[in-house]
């Protein structure tokens, strides 16, 4: 029998190795490429072609990619290949697994779904008003905890509440762009009916009557899901996702679907982009840009983010509120869009740590259908006697940072380049002045801990390559998006650049079959070591930025992000262009974040403990003069 290649490609696409033949071809090919040398015992590498993604693309049957693409998407290859390199260094013995389990159990059949978990009622109010305010909008910064009280009390309705928050969120949207699609009509049936609850002693707990955002990859019935993305923007699906579904049984009532970067990835999505309310000439940051901008505009009391690698972190940093994100597989995200079935996780924005907690107790546990959702205890407990902890800190995080490196002029060198070298060292001259000033305030909150009496104990993060198993999110996204890569849709992304989503997807499909469960493995050393970290200390407090949270988010622990001031009219100005790459671009009058760190599962114990230090400080009373 006569084999041509049409006839073997097509044997090929039915048992479903096409697209897996494509990497192993594009590394095959770059390995035949590589030059000897007498000198060298190991041959030295050939970078990746346009040339070999053509030979690879043909083979595999995928494509044709444009020369453009082509040129994006070679950078971005090599960067990946040398990242095989750091895994394959650390000589991973036979009895490393990789880091999933494989659950062969199918998701609960209709009608056997976990109940939702009831409210956590151990709730206290250290900053309630003692009284109705004259005007309902005086309300418009209160914790949920003391809006909570007064809603018991009778002393507002939540109607008045739910048509406030409405009405700022239409007023303020021009300006910071972090709305969707206001939820109206369900909102104020949802109030409605909790003042008649709440009148009748039907009391549900401390989230009854209180309006909330949901990050727009959320699933509401009735309503678009647009995943803040061009190409999805009339998108409905037919079902509330869990956590709608829990915060509607704790009473909470949702206003408005608030915006993310597209596909959840930076603050730019199809209607624009997302304002930082403290300075709205900056991006919010995100993904959860318009939870984080909206809670800091005081347009609602608190809302629902996500993270995948940032996305709860850098806005609660860059708009200064506070993000809880949770234990992984400690919230279910049935109804979320996926982005990274192994790195997903929701988690609240709010004002202060008490508020997260409180939401964080009404939307975890299992619901029958994320089977990666443990059935872990969450007890907020307010009389835990945070002084018994043991509280570490990354000491090298605060230390301060090796003598910058300029890039030096390069034999021959042309004025053109010249110039983009100089461009270069004095964007790295204004970040390490930016960093500079900003490690004061890091310095600062060590400080106020050891005033609080806390015995901070120095530890540091095991040394792995983190960066390079960070290929996995791009990998499980590019797959969790096929079909957009496929038909040529992802063109309808609004952003097109080398870091963004189309190409991240094109380059990732060239990530073999074999590193990919390679990194994986070197997942399971990050988490095993950085979980024994968390034999020794209960809580570690470090600055936001810097690789922890690289690690933290592959190895699954949760992360309390709190405001830590503001800068000063000393602070140096921020870069003209704000890129989005940068959480802490900074600029006069614009806050500065502290993160802590705990054990899986520890999350209430994480929250008493930033909500001590947030006591201490006040720091989270602090909001943006908008009006």
């Amino acid at each position: 029998m006569t084999l041509d290649r049409r006839t073997f490609l097509n044997a090929c696409s039915r048992v479903g190795i096409a697209s897996p033949l494509f990497p192993g071809i594009l590394y095959g090919l770059a390995a035949g490429a590589q030059q000897s040398s007498e000198s060298s015992e190991k041959p030295k590498e050939a970078p990746i072609t346009a040339e070999m993604i053509d030979q690879a693309a043909q083979l595999a049957d995928i494509g044709p990619f444009s020369a453009e693409q082509k040129k994006m998407m070679l950078d971005g290859l090599n960067d990946q290949r040398g990242g095989f390199d750091a895994i394959r260094a650390l000589k991973l013995p036979n009895s490393v697994a990789p880091a999933y389990v494989f659950h062969p159990l199918p998701a609960a059949k209709a009608g056997s779904e976990a109940k939702a978990v009831e409210p956590n009622r151990n709730w206290d109010v250290l900053d309630t008003l003692p009284y109705a305010p004259k005007q309902i909008e005086d309300l418009a910064f209160a914790r949920v905890a003391d809006l909570g009280k007064l809603l018991s009390m009778g002393k507002i309705k939540s109607v008045d509440l739910t048509k406030m928050y409405l009405a700022r969120l239409r007023r303020l949207d021009p300006q910071l762009h972090f709305s969707i699609t206001l939820t109206e009509e369900r909102a104020l049936a949802q109030a409605k009916k909790a003042d008649e609850e709440i009148a009748a002693g039907k009391y549900r707990g401390p989230l009854h009557g209180i309006p909330w955002g949901a990050k727009d990859l959320l699933a509401v019935k009735g309503y678009p899901t647009t995943w803040g993305a061009g190409g999805f923007e009339h998108q409905e699906i037919d079902e509330d996702g869990t956590v709608v579904q829990r915060l509607d049984a704790a009473g909470a009532i949702l206003v408005a679907k608030l915006t993310l970067g597209a596909l959840a990835m930076g603050d730019k999505w199809f209607g624009g982009r997302t304002r930082n309310p403290w300075n709205p000439n900056q991006g919010s940051s995100g993904s959860s840009a318009g939870p984080a901008s909206a809670v800091a505009a005081g347009c609602v009391p608190f809302a629902i983010g996500s993270e995948t690698l940032g996305s709860i972190s850098s806005p609660s940093t860059r708009c200064g509120v506070t993000g809880l994100r949770p234990t992984f597989g400690f919230v279910p995200r049935t109804g979320a869009m996926a982005l990274s079935w192994t790195m997903d996780k929701l988690g609240p924005i709010g004002r202060s740590a008490e508020d997260c907690a409180l939401v964080l107790g009404a939307i975890c546990g299992p619901d029958g259908k994320d089977t990666s959702v443990a059935s872990a205890d969450f007890q907020w407990n307010l009389g835990l006697d945070w002084k018994n902890l043991r509280i570490g800190y990354l000491k090298s995080e605060f230390d301060a940072p090796e003598p910058l490196k300029l890039h030096e002029p390069a034999p021959n060198e042309t004025a053109d380049e010249k110039k983009k070298r100089e461009e270069r060292n004095e964007e790295m001259r204004g970040s390490r002045a930016r960093r500079d000033y900003d490690r004061r305030y890091d310095l600062a909150a060590l400080e106020k801990l050891r005033a609080m009496e806390v015995n901070l104990i120095p530890v540091e993060l095991p040394k792995l390559p983190y960066g390079a198993m960070s290929a996995l999110l791009t990998a499980e996204a590019a797959a969790a998006f096929d079909d957009l890569t496929r038909s040529g849709r992802d063109k309808l992304l609004t952003e097109q650049g080398v870091e963004d989503w189309p190409n991240a997807f094109r380059v990732s499909r060239l990530y073999p079959a074999v590193e990919y469960i390679q990194a994986n493995r070197a997942r399971t050393l990050a988490i095993q070591q950085v979980s024994a970290l968390f034999d020794r200390v209960d809580v570690i407090v470090t600055p936001t930025n810097g690789v922890q949270l690289v690690a933290t988010n592959l190895t699954g622990h949760p992360a309390l992000i709190v405001p830590n001031g503001l800068r000063g009219d000393d602070a140096p100005k921020p870069p003209k262009i704000d890129d989005g790459d940068n959480d802490d671009i900074g600029g006069p009058g614009t806050p500065v974040s502290l993160t802590f760190l705990a054990g899986h599962y520890q999350d209430a114990k994480l929250a008493a403990f930033g909500w001590a230090y947030q006591q201490a400080t006040g720091f989270h009373k602090l909001h943006p003069k908008l009006d």
